[in-house]
């Protein structure tokens, strides 16, 4: 893959959606990121222990993954 698809997945996995956004994705991003305010939410008043945050991180992995492999 191309350097692009390196850094958006990059940013998708530290914002997620932001990697689909600079894909010209804005509506898979604006939806992964909506999904990650929520899930953070969730996690944050129900689940804030070590699970909570493998659940989390593996959010972000899909999101990055995603705006990757899209690139």
């Amino acid at each position: 893959m191309n350097e692009k698809s390196i850094k958006n997945g990059i940013f998708s996995f530290i914002i997620p959606g932001l990697g689909q956004i600079l894909n010209d994705d804005k509506q898979t991003g604006i939806a992964l990121f909506a999904g990650a305010v929520i899930l953070h939410i969730l996690i944050w008043f129900f689940m804030n222990n070590p699970l909570g945050s493998i659940i989390n991180t593996a959010y972000h992995a899909y999101a990055g993954w995603d705006a990757y492999k899209k690139s």
